[in-house]
């Protein structure tokens, strides 16, 4: 098997801003691992947050090059196990697994959804993410982009001003995404007013450790809340259980669809709603994501469409917000 490594920067069409950071650029790696003349592809982004660069993940790889390239590949779940042995870190993993995961549909010949029987007709509409800006700009954003749910980052002083002012130029579902930046009394006081703007359920607004602010909010929100940076591992799952109503899985977090395979089944045995998120992908992480569609109550999968140029083909998402799978094997991916 030969692995093969790709940096890009991913330009934005807007900056995007959460509560934490703004960016106008992202920077991806893309792995592919080539056997018996097919090569499937995988991604997985830098993010400062995690403390996560390119070259870190590059590096990593480097390192346990040899023993990558001379395993016997079967399939991908005990080509995880072999990469978890080798010690890479999630982010890392992730790329690897995703590359391995399209390789695998590829020597078969069939897409994932297909290998794992579900069926591609039915799936959650993505939503499309609006990030913090002046008011006005978000308003532009919107109506530059018309589509059925809207994401809305949060996290600043005007947080109900700026959803009020936004429901008057849509009648679109919001979902809203503080990304730690409220406390258990804000997000307890903010939820009835954001209910009654058309909100359908809170993602992580409080820090990703407060659990005692969870608990509270958990028993006193009225309106459902997403686990995102407390949920970032299968471990995590059954405590979320407890202070959320459903987990938003991030591939680069966990370590890939092998890991996020069994944190959708386990998310579903206690009761959660399952949703799975991007990270400002290219098509490439975002093919991969499409292939759980039809397991989802939920999907956060417009990275793609946030970019000014994809550098891959594979699942492209509509207007409409209909996704289109390419006939192409395993993720569907092609590098441009």
């Amino acid at each position: 098997m030969r692995i093969e490594i790709r940096k890009y920067e991913l330009l934005l069409q807007h900056p995007f801003g959460i509560s934490r950071e703004t960016h106008v650029t992202q920077n991806t790696m893309i792995v592919s691992l080539s056997h018996h003349g097919k090569t499937g592809y995988g991604e997985s982004t830098s993010n400062p947050y995690y403390h996560i660069t390119v070259e870190s993940m590059k590096a990593e790889i480097a390192a346990v090059q040899n023993q990558i390239e001379t395993y016997e590949f079967d399939t991908p779940e005990r080509f995880h196990s072999h990469l978890k042995k080798l010690g890479l870190q999630n982010f890392t993993l992730c790329a690897l697994d995703l590359a391995a995961h399209d390789l695998y549909g590829k020597l078969l010949d069939k897409p994932l959804y297909e290998i794992w029987e579900t069926d591609p007709l039915k799936y959650p509409i993505t939503n499309y993410t609006i990030g913090i800006d002046t008011i006005s700009k978000m308003v532009e954003k919107l109506k530059e982009k018309p589509w059925p749910v809207y994401k809305i980052k949060l996290g600043t002083p005007d947080d109900v001003a700026i959803v009020t002012e936004l429901r008057k130029h849509t009648d679109s579902v919001f979902r809203i995404d503080a990304n730690c930046a409220w406390t258990a009394e804000e997000t307890i006081g903010n939820a009835p007013l954001l209910k009654d703007l058309g909100v359908e359920f809170l993602e992580q607004p409080l820090k990703a450790d407060d659990w005692k602010g969870m608990e509270r909010v958990k028993k006193d929100s009225v309106l459902p809340v997403i686990a995102d940076e407390s949920c970032i591992e299968e471990r995590d799952v059954e405590k979320c259980s407890t202070y959320f109503d459903g987990i938003n899985i991030k591939l680069t977090k966990c370590g890939g669809l092998t890991p996020a395979l069994r944190m959708i089944k386990k998310g579903r045995d206690l009761g959660l709603k399952i949703m799975v998120g991007c990270m400002t992908e290219s098509s490439v992480g975002i093919s991969a994501i499409a292939q759980l569609l039809p397991q989802l109550d939920y999907v956060d999968m417009d990275g793609a469409m946030l970019l000014k140029e994809d550098i891959a083909h594979g699942v492209t998402v509509k207007n409409n917000g209909e996704i289109v799978f390419p006939t192409t094997a395993g993720s569907g991916i092609t590098l441009k």
